[in-house]
């Protein structure tokens, strides 16, 4: 895992726990900052591995009655946190942040594993029983803790037939390979070292507190504009993101307001004649009414081609949705130019009322099935969005695996569950728990997107939208300023087009929703092609369904797309 850690490496062995680093520098670049970190003297006090920001820190140094922020790493503030802590739990609840975390609490014999409250930095693990122990393995990347030593990395199908409808790589817990799991968003994993078969504890914590709820749009721009603030906090150059949408123009727009002059980046494909201009020229746009030095990343056929295999290859994990290959391309490009952190726009969609088509067909599911239990609106969502619907399942895969999976009732009980908690949390508005289901679960897939094509460039992605007391403070927001439909006409992302729509030019405030899109169904066949003609394609897949998709790829692109993922993500492990 060089790619998420050029910088510098290091290895501690306590004896019964081992913990590995690879380190992004970051924050406070030098030794001071060398992970594993000790309390004390190693093997007197607890040792911490730590992937992310803090962005409370200042708060949380203040509380320990420590040196001024600046004069030491954010990893030294979060380990003497949880060196403070009788509950780790309670502890990590007040960290505003992105991080993935292990700490080994040598005075009470214990391993902590802890994801952020959104998701944005991944954590996956494994439990492995030799001779009557069990012991656990965990990592930033799923592959590497399923082609551990000790393991051997099979398919998880129930989680391959989901990823063949949602194109997520995770399903709940459980990841595509059998017994490998992540960490949730906002899920302490409390491990017992005292005992054999590492008795675990699971608490599940909430976005973590608010402070007073926005009352209208110029306070919701005051918590945005404070969460830019500490996004900015940087050792290395920073840039940002630029993709001519409403949402990256904010935050450059902030940055700016900030006093920061930060480069953007786009990337995207140069239309075809007679197709309307996207994201390269809107960006170029924005950049221009704004100010900043501005470069384009261009993605073409051959190179997205290229790119899918290697990032496949690179990572052991299929793709999620088409354009992560454009995030990898201006990733590399802005890390070529010297760039190290960047930030992006993701999680305004999920958090304010964004994607106008997915919430109309909410709004019409609610006003045909009022009162509606989580399992029918999960059903809704599953059928709204599905690349290859459950049903036609039976038509895809073969006899052998169909039986391996679950009939997709593991997804349906995913879906449900979370609806059941979006539900729960809306106060009665039913559109309100669709919104918040998006939250909990397109947000979450595409943090992870963000983090796997930024990491594999040596680039650290930052996400002022996806921020806990950000998407806390959305969450007490009526939807009256978030989204509203009346007819043919929609309103989105009302509160931020109202708080901080003076920031951006007009027509990017008024320009269609866009993300780095890519012109992948004209552009996958030759990729599909090779992709389901390899020998583990034709274990899993029907002849029948093969032969439909390379009759012609870019009008089956639905299926083409993760089809040929799962071919080339199969060949790589087990061709």
């Amino acid at each position: 895992m060089i790619h998420r850690g050029p910088d510098a490496a290091g290895l501690w062995d306590g004896g019964n726990v081992i913990l590995g680093h690879r380190r992004l520098s970051v924050i406070a670049p030098g030794p001071e900052g060398a992970q594993p970190m000790h309390a004390g003297e190693p093997g007197s006090g607890g040792t911490l591995v730590y992937n992310g920001e803090l962005y409370n820190e200042a708060e949380l140094r203040r509380e320990l009655g420590g040196h001024e922020v600046g004069h030491v790493s954010d990893t030294r503030t979060l380990l003497d946190w949880l060196e403070r802590a009788e509950d780790p739990a309670r502890a990590i609840g007040r960290l505003r942040g992105m991080f993935a975390l292990a700490y080994v609490d040598s005075r009470r014999a214990r391993l902590v594993l802890a994801r952020d409250c959104l998701g944005i930095k991944p954590l996956y693990y494994s439990l492995v029983h030799r001779e009557g122990r069990a012991e656990v393995i965990f990592a930033s990347e799923a592959g590497v803790v399923a082609g551990a030593p000790g393991r051997r990395a099979l398919p998880d199908w129930g989680t391959v037939s989901s990823y063949l409808t949602t194109v997520r790589t995770t399903m709940g817990e459980r990841t595509m390979f059998d017994g490998v799991f992540t960490v949730l968003p906002g899920e302490v994993l409390i491990f017992d070292l005292r005992e054999d078969d590492l008795r675990c504890v699971k608490v599940r914590l909430g976005l973590g507190p608010v402070g007073q709820a926005p009352r209208d749009a110029a306070e919701v721009a005051g918590v945005v504009q404070d969460s830019v603030r500490r996004h900015l906090r940087s050792d290395v150059p920073l840039c940002c993101l630029l993709s001519g949408g409403l949402d990256s123009t904010i935050i450059t727009a902030l940055c700016l307001r900030e006093g920061v002059v930060p480069r953007t980046y786009a990337a995207g494909a140069q239309p075809a004649e007679g197709e309307r201009e996207g994201d390269l020229a809107y960006a170029a746009r924005a950049a221009r009414a704004l100010g900043t030095a501005h470069t384009q990343a261009e993605v073409d056929q051959g190179l997205f081609v290229s790119r899918v295999r290697e990032m496949i290859e690179r990572t052991g994990m299929v793709l999620s949705t088409p354009n992560e290959v454009a995030i990898n391309e201006v990733a590399r490009r802005l890390r070529r130019d010297g760039c190290v952190v960047t930030l992006s726009g993701e999680g305004a969609d999920e958090l304010f009322g964004g994607y106008e088509w997915p919430l109309r067909s909410a709004a019409e599911f609610v006003e045909r099935q009022p009162g509606a239990s989580a399992e029918a609106a999960a059903a809704h969502h599953i059928g709204d969005a599905a690349w290859i619907a459950p049903q036609r399942k039976g038509l895809v895969l073969r006899e052998s695996v169909m039986r391996e999976t679950d009939g997709d009732d593991g997804l349906r009980a995913w879906y449900a569950a979370e609806m059941a908690m979006a539900m729960e949390g809306s106060g009665g508005d039913e559109l309100g728990a669709h919104l918040s289901f998006m939250r909990r679960v397109n947000l979450t897939g595409l943090l992870m997107r963000l983090d796997s094509a930024t990491m594999l460039e040596n680039v650290e992605g930052r996400t002022p939208f996806a921020d806990g007391t950000v998407a806390a403070a959305a969450e007490t927001l009526p939807m009256a300023m978030k989204f509203v439909c009346r007819g043919r006409t929609a309103s989105t992302k009302i509160a931020l087009r109202e708080g901080l729509g003076n920031l951006v030019p007009v027509e990017v405030l008024t320009r269609e929703k866009a993300s780095f899109p890519l012109p992948f169904q004209a552009w996958c066949a030759p990729l599909a092609t090779e992709a389901l003609r390899l020998g583990w394609a034709s274990e899993v897949f029907q002849p029948s369904a093969i032969e439909a998709v390379l009759r012609d790829p870019a009008e089956a692109w639905r299926a083409a797309w993760p089809m040929l993922n799962l071919s080339l993500w199969g060949h790589r492990w087990w061709g």
